[in-house]
């Protein structure tokens, strides 16, 4: 079964490199987006386990995206994800799904 990942991030390169990483793994699957509304529009439309935050999201706009996740998926994890390699990655996602 696979997981289905939801990232939102501010920078483009890295989101690139994020969909990338999510989808090379065969038990992920991945969203990459940059703007809030693309995240609530796949929130709306899929079944999403995990929403992970990348860098440039400011403390005022994680808080909203927070309150919108919470509202759409009751319960959904959400973590944060700042960077690092591949391996670092899988165990942040491992952790926040545990």
């Amino acid at each position: 079964m696979q997981t289905t990942i939801l990232y939102i991030g501010r920078d483009t390169e890295i989101t690139i490199v994020m969909n990338r990483l999510l989808n090379a793994r065969t038990e992920w699957k991945g969203f990459c987006v940059c703007t809030d509304e693309e995240a609530i529009s796949i929130l709306k439309t899929q079944d999403v386990d995990l929403v992970l935050l990348g860098n440039g999201i400011t403390p005022e706009c994680e808080n909203a995206l927070r309150n919108d996740i919470n509202a759409l998926k009751p319960g959904i994890k959400v973590a944060q994800h700042y960077g690092g390699g591949s391996g670092l990655l899988y165990g942040e996602i491992m952790s926040a799904l545990n």
